[in-house]
């Protein structure tokens, strides 16, 4: 388990590399979401913090080698619906990713959420994140719901449009 004492507050940056994104358009019933590639990679990062103060009372657990901090796990169960929100996964480094360090901490949250009682687990990512949507996926989860506008008025036009994943308990 991750001392929120040592890491509460601190900053982080995480990085990723996509190759598309799903656009969602409106349609006359309803929405339409499509896969579409860039012409190139795109590199993509957002500033977070660990135990950041909108949590409530949130659990995390690190992955170490000698002493460093590859990748995180972060989560909480939001009592007024009885949902367990994983607020951050993450793998720091490039070269860290696809050797299931990221299977271990889902896994260790995923234990966490069913032995909170919650009825589900949600999570959100951006449309432009297309190996979390993947990786998610693996682990059962099913898009539930999307915001056009979650971080800034031009979230469609920048292909990051939040997304929120669950997966149903027990």
């Amino acid at each position: 388990m991750l001392d929120a004492e040592s890491y509460a507050g601190q900053r982080f940056t995480a990085r990723y590399q996509t190759n598309g994104y799903y656009d969602i358009s409106t349609t006359e019933s309803g929405f339409q979401i499509e896969y579409k590639a860039f012409e190139a990679p795109v590199n993509k990062s957002f500033e977070d913090v660990f135990f950041g103060q909108w949590l409530d009372d949130p659990i995390a657990y690190g992955a170490f080698e000698n002493g460093r901090l590859l990748g995180y796990v972060e989560g909480f169960l939001e009592t007024w619906n009885n949902r367990y929100r994983i607020s951050n996964i993450c793998i720091f480094d490039d070269g860290d990713r696809r050797s299931g360090i990221g299977s271990l901490l889902m896994d260790t949250i995923l234990k966490e959420a069913s032995a909170s009682k919650a009825r589900m687990v949600v999570l959100e990512t951006q449309t432009c994140n297309e190996n979390a949507i993947a990786f998610y996926r693996r682990y059962g989860f099913e898009i539930i719901g999307f915001d056009l506008y979650a971080y800034s008025n031009t979230d469609p036009e920048k292909n990051e449009v939040r997304v929120e994943m669950g997966r149903k308990l027990g």
